[in-house]
């Protein structure tokens, strides 16, 4: 599948959202796309696959965010591989057939979600900004106008957050009334309404600095570093699914063809077409 998108239209979208064009720049911003955990829980149903090359249709649901990070002009990927991730590379390779370039850092034991990020670093000096996305879990944005809140606010990171009904499953994260992060509350369990992290976000380099060495979790010992120094919280109001649990999983079937449609952005372009 080649995703076939016009410039004009794009150059538009940016003339709408009176972005100068050179300080836009999403050329410039480099994805790295999370995909080396185990995928414990749905270990069931995909015994010897990672986690993000599960099907969701006739696609892998790594495929989906590519095509997601193609269409909004995101063409520069770096995937954090762990698990099995030899299937990863094999199946994408340096991503020519999806219009991208991929790069790989390859962790040979567990290093966790900052873990991850940290390794990856000396691939990400020549970006000011980065993406990160979790590999496992889809979420309706425009990227571009996530890239320009992160730049406007010019806080040490931004996140991505969304409403959903059962927050107890994620917990829930705590925005102050000039919409930094304050902080976030601990999974409950409970089916109640709440504002959660989305697992999109995007760093400015220097959040290296607040970085541990070796194996950690961004959630549980970057974050509590770097909230003093400015996150600031990006509201959704789009789709949002995980495939973590079996029962996500079968939703993201059922859910295909609308995923398709977003993460193609057909509504961006009319001129946009997939083959």
């Amino acid at each position: 599948m080649v995703f076939h998108t016009d410039k004009g239209c794009f150059e538009d979208g940016l003339a709408q959202l009176n972005v100068p064009r050179k300080k836009y720049a999403e050329e410039d911003v480099k994805a790295v796309l999370l995909v080396g955990g185990l995928g414990t829980r749905l270990r069931p149903i995909l015994p010897s696959t990672p986690k993000p090359l599960a099907s969701v249709g006739n696609q892998s649901f790594l495929e989906l965010l590519i095509w997601q990070l193609r269409s909004q002009g995101i063409r520069r990927l770096v995937m954090c591989t762990g698990y099995l991730g030899e299937q990863i590379e094999e199946m994408f390779g340096d991503g020519r057939t999806w219009d991208v370039a991929i790069e790989y850092s390859k962790e040979l034991s567990p290093q966790g979600t900052a873990g991850a990020i940290k390794l990856a670093q000396p691939i990400l000096q020549d970006s000011q900004d980065f993406l990160v996305m979790n590999g496992d879990s889809y979420l309706e944005v425009d990227l571009r106008q996530f890239i320009h809140f992160h730049r406007e606010h010019d806080g040490l990171g931004s996140m991505a957050v969304v409403k959903v009904n059962n927050a107890g499953r994620y917990g829930t994260v705590q925005i102050g009334s000039d919409g930094r992060v304050k902080g976030f509350s601990e999974k409950t369990g409970r089916d109640a309404a709440g504002i959660v992290n989305a697992g999109i976000y995007i760093f400015n380099r220097s959040v290296f600095d607040y970085f541990p060495e070796g194996p950690a979790s961004l959630e549980k010992e970057v974050f509590p570093r770097i909230l003093p120094q400015s996150v600031y919280a990006f509201e959704q109001h789009g789709m949002f699914i995980d495939i973590g649990t079996p029962e996500d999983y079968a939703r993201a079937q059922v859910l295909r063809d609308k995923l398709y449609e977003t993460a193609s952005l057909k509504q961006e372009c009319s001129d946009s077409e997939i083959e």
